[in-house]
């Protein structure tokens, strides 16, 4: 079968690829579409450490092919949507409600794929630049089949970590004030969420003015090209300043264009080793630096909410699929994604 394998050195489509069946607990899916998220991109760059050989790919919706002993939530042929997340559900955290702090289910990939013979690894416990990949029985939510799938592939990252940052970990209020630095894909999610959660203010800033339309489409109130006019919109600062691209210089700028009891929340990811400084006096007045990882998300209950949302006309997600391209395309894909010329491109199979 087909997929996108990274050796280290060079990425590629192979054709030879193999994926062993689904043991106890997990479920085979024949991938129908999958977004090009800017955490693969990282993982070519250096920026995510990763083992190699992998295969890439970790934003994707398909069909379940075949299921392992135990699992009854899924079925063959229910559409699914897949999330990276594959936690224990029985530690204290997944107890909890917070299954993106489960230690089962960080930094332990799997091999279950392989290549003339040798294991291949799995990315984000997903891979979904493959035909079929097998995940946890708890990464497949099942979906309604009238949602598109190359629209359904992008809830498991971009919407899950966009719209979770608002709802779950920044907990956006309606009246508030937020700001948004950064409109890619996370960003846009980051700004319709703002919108659901009832936002007066939602302010998007981003360096390329061709993006205003699409920013504002998804919620945006207000667009600047940099952060230098932030105070002229929100004189006092923002209540919620979300940071998209995962540039230290941003994050600095996002403390500090914050309001009293305002929270800075940090989604891009910049190098492993890279530092952020600000004043610590700018924090006394009851503001916070949060972290957010996969939106603190739910998937099993937010997928299904957010898949609810898409079919009552208030989550965008076709919107957020700019092009699509054959598995073969990858590289145009990845020069198109780089290049910032989509909001999401989306590989088929």
């Amino acid at each position: 079968m087909r997929g996108v394998i990274y050796d280290g050195k060079q990425v590629r489509v192979a054709d030879d690829l193999e994926v062993r069946d689904p043991g106890p607990g997990e479920v085979l899916v024949a991938v129908s579409a999958a977004g090009l998220c800017h955490s693969d991109l990282s993982v070519l760059d250096g920026t995510i450490p990763f083992p190699v050989p992998v295969v890439l790919g970790h934003e994707g919706a398909g069909v379940v092919e075949a299921v392992g002993a135990g699992v009854g939530h899924v079925v063959p042929g229910d559409h699914v949507a897949l999330s990276t997340l594959a936690n224990c559900g029985t530690c204290a955290d997944c107890d909890r409600g917070r299954p993106t702090m489960c230690r089962q289910a960080i930094g332990r990939p799997g091999r279950p794929f392989s290549r003339d013979g040798r294991p291949v690894y799995q990315f984000a416990a997903n891979s979904a630049f493959a035909e079929r990949t097998v995940v946890k029985a708890v990464q497949a939510v099942r979906i309604p089949k009238d949602i598109p799938l190359p629209s359904a592939a992008l809830i498991g990252c971009g919407v899950l970590t966009g719209l979770g940052a608002v709802l779950n970990r920044a907990r956006v209020d309606r009246g508030d004030s937020v700001l948004v630095i950064g409109t890619g894909g996370i960003g846009l999610n980051v700004l319709q969420g703002a919108r659901i959660a009832g936002a007066l203010r939602i302010v998007a800033v981003d360096a390329n003015p061709e993006k205003e339309a699409m920013a504002r489409r998804f919620g945006a109130t207000d667009f600047l090209t940099s952060t230098e006019g932030v105070r002229d919109v929100l004189p006092t600062g923002a209540d919620h300043a979300f940071e998209c691209v995962g540039r230290v210089e941003l994050i600095r700028a996002a403390i500090d264009l914050l309001d009293r009891h305002g929270q800075a929340i940090l989604l891009g990811v910049p190098p492993a080793t890279a530092e952020a400084s600000f004043k610590v006096s700018s924090l006394f007045l009851d503001k916070a630096i949060l972290g957010c990882r996969y939106g603190s998300s739910r998937p099993q209950h937010d997928i299904a909410l957010y898949a609810e949302l898409y079919r009552q006309g208030r989550l965008l997600l076709d919107e957020l699929v700019t092009a699509t391209y054959p598995v073969e395309d990858f590289e145009k894909a990845r020069s198109d994604a780089e290049a910032g010329r989509v909001a999401r491109g989306v590989l088929t199979f």
